[in-house]
């Protein structure tokens, strides 16, 4: 993990992130009907903070995620296509947004027929290493529904340990729903110790 001699902020997001199998980039109107694929399916749609979306929906959120790509203050975030290269089709989002005092928020979906092939863990150290590398940032934690045993694994595999249980601390879905959350810091994904934990399994 090295940092940029440039100031962290603000950050454009133009150029894609490349992976041994993956590109993540900015989303654009062609990513319409693979992005559907996923956001309007409830198993994906399950643990998500949102509905099965219709194609008008997801046409609108596109449209926003497609101009969203300066990262200056909190709150500000991207949501990048998570591209497979060989297929050239997009099989999942990534979601990373700023926070106060030098953190950020990560997050992640994937179509439900890539589930399992270590996709989400290639695109999420992507993102950590562009997190705690050319943005400087201190802590990056990941948000997520306790019941949701594919998203903790994935954690755990990065090296976010498990800093909190929260209990029915939100309204979801028509019921009190709990909150886990997961962390890490920079300086533990420079010690080399959380990319030891990455395997081939979402």
């Amino acid at each position: 993990m090295t940092a940029s001699s440039e100031p962290p902020l603000p950050y454009e997001f133009v150029e894609p992130l490349v992976t041994e199998r993956l590109r993540l980039r900015l989303q654009t109107a062609a990513d319409v009907d693979d992005i559907y694929a996923w956001k309007s399916d409830p198993d994906v749609a399950l643990y998500q903070l949102y509905e099965p979306l219709s194609r008008e929906e997801v046409i609108t959120r596109v449209a926003e995620a497609a101009v969203s790509a300066r990262l200056e203050n909190s709150g500000d975030w991207i949501e990048l296509a998570i591209e497979l290269t060989a297929e050239r089709r997009v099989i999942g989002s990534i979601y990373f947004t700023l926070a106060q005092d030098s953190g950020a928020e990560i997050g992640w979906a994937l179509t439900a027929a890539y589930h399992g092939r270590g996709y989400a863990s290639e695109a999420a150290s992507a993102v950590l290493e562009l997190a705690f590398g050319r943005l400087e940032r201190h802590r990056v934690y990941a948000e997520l529904d306790p019941r949701n045993a594919a998203s903790i694994a994935l954690c755990e595999r990065l090296g976010m340990r498990h800093e909190a249980h929260l209990v029915e601390n939100m309204w979801f879905k028509g019921a009190w729903a709990d909150t886990g959350v997961y962390a890490i810091l920079a300086r533990e994904w420079g010690s080399g110790e959380a990319g030891d934990r990455l395997t081939a399994a979402d």
